[in-house]
C-alpha cells in the first residue's frame, strides 16, 4: 500500500511555489535553430501575485540556457532582476529562483520575462535529421511534453495544477511550417529567410500540453473543424485514414458537452513518435503506426478526441492522480466506439484492455508494484516511470464498476456530464473526484450513498495489482477468438496443423485477431513446428498491421524462435513507438541468442528514438 503520511494534494514533481505565485498566460517567442539543435527567444509569464510575504518566484527548467530576467512594466520598461537556478536533479532538472523587488510585491500582477534558449539535451525536443522523416530533405522539430518536459522548452510551472492561456510567435526557416497546439492567426514571411507563425490558445491548459511541430507539412482538410497535417509523402494516406474524425466529435459532444477548443487538427508524427498519440489541444499527435489503409487502428484518435474533455478540459493535478485523465479517457473512447459498433464491442476492447493490464501489472514485477496503484506515491519518482496501463485500464474498471453498481449508464452517464461540467478549465486530485461523486449523488439519488460506501476504496485506490472486482464483461465476440485458440493450443506439440485454414479467420476484425493472438501467447511457448504452421496458415508475419506485428513477433520471441529476430529488428529500426519497442527490446534482450543483437541494434539506432523511450529501452537492455 502507498505511503499514507503523503500529501496527495501536493505535486512532487514540481519545484513551482504556485500557493504564492500563479501564472496565468504566457506570451512566448522561440525562433528554430536547427544546426545547432536550439530554440532561441524568450518568454513573458504573466504572474498573478497570491501571497507576497514570499519574493522568490519560483519556476521548473531542464537543460536550459537562461541569460536574463526582466519586470516588464505597463509601459513596455524592463527593469532587470536577479535569478538563480539550483543544482541539476536528474528527473527534475532545476528550480529557476527569481527575486522580485519590493515595488513588485505590492502589485496584484506583474509581467516577467526570461531571455533564455533550449539545449540539445532538451528531452521535449525531437530534433530529426533529413534521414529520420519520409521525405529524406528536410529537418523536423516535434515535442512531446507530457509529464514533465514542458520545462525543457520554456521555464514554467511545470505542474499541471496551474492552467494558463498562451500566445507564441515561432520564426522558422521559410521551406518548412510550423504549428502547435493552439489557434494559428498569421503566417508572415521575414527577410532573412525565415516565416513567422503567430498563434493563441484562448482556453486555459496546463504546461504538458505545450506543443510545437516544424517540418515540411502539408494540410488536407478532412471535416469543418478538422485538417490532417503531415509530410507531403504520406499526407493523402493519411486524410483517407481518418475520414471519421468528425463522427467521434460529434458523439463526444452528444455525450458530454459541445467541443470548446475551436479546430481538431491530426499531426501525422514521423516514425519515431514514441506514443500512439498525444491529445495536445486543437493539435492532436498521432503516430505512423496507426495508418494501415484500412481504417483498423484509428481508435487512437477516438481516444484523443475523448481528451478534448478528459483531460484537457477536467485535468488531473499532479501526475499522481494520471488516472483521472486516462481511465476517464478509456471510459468516454469506449462509449464512442459502443455507439459506432454495439455495446458488445465496448466490453470486447475492454476484454483487450483487460489483458493488457495483466502484463503491465506484470512488466513492473515486485520491485517496481508501487506502479500498479491507481493512484501511486510519486515522490522522488519520474512520473514517466508510472505511465503504463495501469492508470488507463484499471481507472476505465473503477469506473466501469461504479456504473454497473450505481444502475447503469442512464444513472451514470448522467453524473460523468456534471463531473465534465463541474471542473471544466479545473484541476483536481482523486479525493475532489471521490468528494463530488459523493455529493452528486447525495442531490441525485440518497440511496446511491449506502452502494459507494460499500466500496474497498483503499484497495481500489491505493491497492497493487489487478482491481480487486472482476468486471464480467460480456464475452461473446471473444469466445469466437477463444474458440480457435483453444484448437491451436490443444495441438500444441502436434505436427499435423490440417484441420486449419484461412477461413477461420476471415470474418476477424483487427481487435479479434489481437485476442487470438494474446490467447495463443498465454499458453507459450510452443515449438518451431507450431509457429511455421500458423504462419503458413494465417500469414501472421507478412501483417502490416502493427498490432499485429507485435503480437506476432511477441509470440515468436517469447518462445525463441530465433528466425523471427530479423523481423523484429526491422520493425524496431522502422518506428519508435515505445508500446512496440520496449517490449520487443526486453523480449529479444532475452531469448537465448538476443541479448547481443538486442544491443547492438539499440546502440545503432540510439539517435533515432525520442529520448524518453531510449531511456526506456536502455532500461530494459540493463544499460542503465
Amino acid at each position: 500500500m502507498a505511503g499514507t503520511d503523503n500529501n496527495w494534494e501536493v505535486d512532487p514533481n514540481s519545484y513551482a511555489n504556485v500557493n504564492n505565485f500563479k501564472v496565468n498566460h504566457m506570451k512566448l517567442n522561440l525562433k528554430t535553430e536547427f544546426e545547432r539543435k536550439a530554440l532561441t527567444g524568450y518568454v513573458i509569464n504573466e504572474v498573478e501575485i497570491v501571497d507576497n510575504s514570499v519574493n522568490k518566484f519560483i519556476l521548473d527548467t531542464r537543460g536550459l540556457k537562461v541569460f536574463s530576467s526582466s519586470w516588464v512594466k505597463n509601459d513596455g520598461s524592463e527593469i532587470s532582476l536577479d535569478f538563480s537556478l539550483s543544482e541539476v536533479h536528474k528527473m527534475y532538472g532545476q528550480a529557476l529562483s527569481i527575486t522580485f523587488t519590493d515595488e513588485m510585491l505590492k502589485e496584484s500582477k506583474v509581467n516577467v520575462k526570461v531571455n533564455y534558449e533550449t539545449t540539445p539535451e532538451c528531452s521535449a525536443c525531437q530534433w530529426l535529421e533529413p534521414s529520420q522523416t519520409e521525405g529524406k530533405k528536410y529537418p523536423y522539430l516535434y515535442t512531446q511534453c507530457e509529464a514533465v518536459h514542458a520545462r525543457s522548452v520554456v521555464p514554467c510551472q511545470d505542474t499541471p495544477i496551474t492552467k494558463l492561456t498562451y500566445e507564441a510567435e515561432m520564426i522558422v526557416p521559410k521551406e518548412l511550417r510550423a504549428l502547435m497546439s493552439a489557434v494559428l492567426l498569421e503566417e508572415k514571411p521575414l527577410d532573412n529567410g525565415f516565416t513567422s507563425y503567430k498563434f493563441e490558445q484562448k482556453m486555459r491548459i496546463p504546461a504538458y500540453l505545450l506543443a510545437i511541430a516544424v517540418g515540411n507539412l502539408k494540410g488536407i482538410k478532412i471535416g469543418p473543424r478538422s485538417t490532417v497535417w503531415s509530410e507531403p509523402e504520406i499526407v493523402e494516406k493519411a486524410a483517407n485514414e481518418f475520414t471519421s474524425t468528425e463522427d467521434f466529435i460529434k458523439i463526444g459532444e452528444e455525450y458530454l458537452t459541445p467541443y470548446v477548443w475551436g479546430v481538431y487538427d491530426l499531426l501525422v508524427l514521423p516514425p519515431s513518435f514514441p506514443f500512439g498519440g498525444m491529445e495536445n489541444p486543437c493539435l492532436t499527435f498521432v503516430t505512423p503506426t496507426i495508418v494501415v489503409g484500412d481504417k483498423s487502428l484509428v481508435d487512437v484518435v477516438a481516444h484523443e478526441i475523448s481528451h478534448s474533455w478528459t483531460g484537457n478540459l477536467v485535468t488531473n493535478s499532479n501526475w499522481q492522480h494520471f488516472w483521472l485523465n486516462e481511465g476517464h479517457t478509456m471510459y468516454l473512447e469506449r462509449k464512442i466506439l459502443s455507439k459506432l459498433h454495439g455495446e458488445q464491442y465496448r466490453h470486447f476492447s475492454a476484454i483487450i484492455g483487460w489483458n493488457d493490464l495483466k502484463e503491465a501489472i506484470k512488466a513492473y514485477g515486485k520491485e517496481e508494484e508501487y506502479f500498479t496503484a491507481l493512484v501511486p506515491d510519486l515522490r522522488d519518482k519520474d512520473p514517466d516511470d508510472s505511465f503504463s496501463t495501469v492508470p488507463y485500464e484499471k481507472g476505465f474498471n473503477l469506473l466501469f464498476y461504479l456504473e454497473k453498481i450505481l444502475g447503469g449508464p442512464e444513472v451514470f452517464d448522467p453524473f460523468l456530464k456534471s463531473y465534465v461540467s463541474h471542473f471544466a478549465n479545473k484541476s483536481l486530485s482523486t479525493n475532489q473526484w471521490k468528494d463530488y461523486l459523493y455529493s452528486y449523488f447525495k442531490e441525485h439519488d440518497e440511496s446511491k450513498i449506502k452502494v459507494l460506501d460499500g466500496i474497498d476504496w483503499n484497495t481500489w485506490l491505493y491497492g497493487y495489482g489487478m482491481p480487486p472486482v472482476d468486471p464480467k464483461f460480456d464475452r461473446t465476440l471473444l469466445n469466437i477468438c477463444d474458440n480457435l485458440a483453444k484448437k491451436w493450443i490443444d495441438k500444441k506439440n502436434d505436427t499435423n496443423f490440417d484441420g486449419f485454414s484461412l477461413k477461420d479467420i476471415e470474418s476477424f476484425d483487427a481487435k479479434q485477431l489481437m485476442i487470438f493472438l494474446s490467447r495463443i501467447n498465454d499458453e507459450g511457448p510452443y515449438n518451431k513446428t507450431f509457429i511455421e504452421a500458423m504462419d503458413k496458415v494465417y500469414s501472421f508475419s507478412k501483417s502490416k498491421n502493427s498490432e499485429i506485428r507485435f503480437l506476432w513477433q511477441s509470440l515468436c520471441l517469447n518462445s525463441n524462435y530465433e528466425e523471427i529476430f530479423p523481423a523484429v529488428v526491422k520493425f524496431v529500426e522502422e518506428q519508435g513507438r515505445m508500446k512496440f519497442v520496449i517490449p520487443l527490446y526486453r523480449m529479444l534482450f532475452k531469448c537465448k541468442n538476443g541479448a547481443d543483437l538486442a544491443v547492438s541494434t539499440f546502440k545503432k539506432n540510439l539517435n533515432f528514438y525520442h529520448p524518453i523511450c531510449a531511456d526506456n529501452i536502455a532500461k530494459e537492455l540493463k544499460l542503465k
